[in-house]
């Protein structure tokens, strides 16, 4: 996971959430209170816990860390996580009678639907995060909304058009977020 800062519309830092948070910590934007931080994978700002030094923010970091890899359920080192699935009976006999159990078949089921999906859930979430940090950062620029139906029709070309009278750090994360990635 990377995550962006920008101080008003200047790119700050983009990275590991430590080194982003350090970053904004150290900016002098911080108290004019213009600098926002993104989760590139959402494209929602962030609020960060900036008290204290920058060895008390890396210790809550590190611990915090340390803390979700000790929990119990799941493989978090190959990144999975148990949730709840509530299900009718008739769907839970049939799970039982696939081979490799309930976990293996649901896997197996989500990867089939996403390659029949071709991609367009990864186009949407693209769009969607690219959206957010557009209205969270740029709402008030030039174009705005025309670039929103731009990026939303796929049209690339005409999102650059409406995008043109844009600061360039704002323009090149845009197209950072709109580019959906391989999975």
């Amino acid at each position: 996971m990377t995550y962006t800062a920008f101080d008003g519309h200047r790119l700050l830092a983009s990275g590991p959430l430590l080194d982003v948070t350090l970053a904004v910590k150290a900016s002098p934007g911080l108290a004019a209170g213009t600098v926002l931080t993104f989760d590139d994978d959402t494209g929602k700002v962030v609020d960060l816990d900036l008290h204290g030094t920058a060895e008390q923010i890396t210790a809550r970091h590190h611990a915090r860390e340390e803390g979700m890899a000790a929990r119990g359920r799941g493989r978090p080192k190959l990144g999975v996580v148990a949730r709840e699935v509530t299900l009718l009976p008739r769907h839970w006999e049939w799970l039982a009678a696939q081979r490799g159990g309930a976990s293996v078949t649901l896997r197996r089921l989500i990867d089939e639907a996403r390659k029949a999906e071709g991609g367009q859930a990864a186009v949407r979430a693209a769009q969607d995060s690219a959206y957010r940090f557009m209205s969270a950062i740029g709402g008030d620029l030039p174009g705005f909304e025309e670039a929103v139906r731009a990026l939303y029709a796929g049209d690339a070309s005409r999102l650059e058009t409406h995008m043109a009278e844009w600061p360039e750090d704002l323009r090149i994360h845009v197209r950072k977020l709109a580019t959906p990635l391989a999975s």
